[in-house]
């Protein structure tokens, strides 16, 4: 699992109204708990082959800033130049098409140029498809779901650069 997938988890985690979330895959285990106002996030990172432990713990908004600060010191260039990167988040929950008919092409795909009024997908909501505009300018890095996908609100669906 890389650090930007755990990133992103936490980033999902923090947003939604999950207290806990435990995941585990090929000897790796990610476990997320929230606790109340005030008392802050612990999220661990064990990893079976290696047997490495890694713990953050965020007790105050400055403690979090101090600590993504230092995630990014680690970071490789790659990761440093992803995060430049701006998102196109999804407005509502729903199911995300990245076309308007199983048929028809997609909307949009990776590298493509799009500009602030393209539609780049459509989000299904309680049987009305809503068209997703970019609403800024550039080109399309990495779609971040598949075609079919429940997302949420808030969730990030591609990275443009």
């Amino acid at each position: 699992m890389k650090i930007q997938e755990i990133r992103e988890i936490i980033k999902l985690m923090d947003q939604s109204s999950l207290d806990e979330f435990v995941f585990e895959a090929d000897g790796t285990k990610l476990k997320l708990k929230k606790h109340g106002v005030g008392t802050g996030t612990t999220q661990k990172v064990v990893e079976q082959p290696s047997q490495v432990t890694a713990a953050v713990e965020a007790s105050t908004p400055a403690v979090s800033q101090t600590s993504v600060v230092e995630e990014k010191e680690v970071a490789a260039p790659e990761q440093k130049e992803q995060n430049n990167y701006k998102t196109i988040t999804s407005p509502m929950v729903g199911t995300f098409y990245e076309s308007s008919s199983p048929d028809a092409a997609a909307y949009v795909k990776v590298g493509d140029k799009v500009s602030a009024s393209s539609v780049v997908c459509i989000v299904e909501a309680m049987k009305l498809f809503n068209e997703i505009e970019a609403e800024i300018d550039g080109e399309i890095v990495e779609i971040l779901v598949k075609d079919g996908q429940l997302v949420e609100y808030g969730q990030p669906l591609f990275s443009i650069k």
